[in-house]
């Protein structure tokens, strides 16, 4: 593990924030791996911990003309990977929640009919059809064929958050639309059934 006194520090980043990626790579060699267990005992996830900071030294290079302004560097890190963090975790707690209510409003057609299940099938089919082109290709590579998002980012050559932006989408609008033509499909059996006890 790498260490570095105040100034030289100060000096690192001053080169950073003037675009200097061979400093960036000293800054990344220096901090990610203790960063990275600190994000762990937040998280308790390897994945998500990689995946925090990067985002965050994303981030940091995005913004790097800020740097010349920090006073304390490793603090300055912690804060923003911790934030960074719990704003991830909040996030796989509501997509966790999501998916129980989409598997419990899911259960009661399956009850009745395996004909049911067939056409719940074939209407997510058909939403994955109607997404665009580029959401229906990172839902695809990520649900299907269950590749990551920094796997997703590479092949497509897309950022993380924008291939996260758009499995959001695109599972909003698979979900939208499942339960706008199940509701429509529910409707119309129920006039059938109605209309057969007379």
């Amino acid at each position: 593990m790498f260490e570095i006194t105040q100034s030289n520090e100060k000096e690192l980043l001053m080169q950073v924030a003037e675009g200097n990626e061979f400093a960036f790579r000293r800054l990344f060699a220096i901090y990610h791996q203790r960063l990275g267990m600190h994000i762990f005992r937040i998280t308790q996830s390897t994945e998500l911990a990689e995946e925090v900071v990067q985002d965050v030294f994303l981030k940091i290079w995005m913004s790097r003309e800020t740097l010349s302004r920090v006073d304390n560097f490793k603090a300055y890190l912690f804060v923003i990977s911790k934030n960074h963090a719990l704003n991830c975790l909040r996030k796989v707690v509501k997509e966790q929640l999501l998916l129980k209510k989409l598997e419990a409003s899911n259960m009661v057609p399956f009850k009745t009919d395996s004909q049911d299940a067939d056409q719940y099938y074939n209407l997510i089919d058909e939403a994955i059809d109607h997404l665009p082109p580029q959401q229906q290709k990172v839902y695809l590579m990520s649900r299907h064929n269950r590749l990551k998002y920094h796997e997703i980012a590479d092949q497509m050559e897309l950022s993380r958050e924008t291939v996260k932006k758009y499995l959001q989408i695109a599972t909003t609008s698979i979900k939208d639309y499942v339960h706008e033509h199940m509701d429509a499909i529910a409707l119309i059996l129920g006039i059938i059934q109605f209309f057969c006890f007379f």
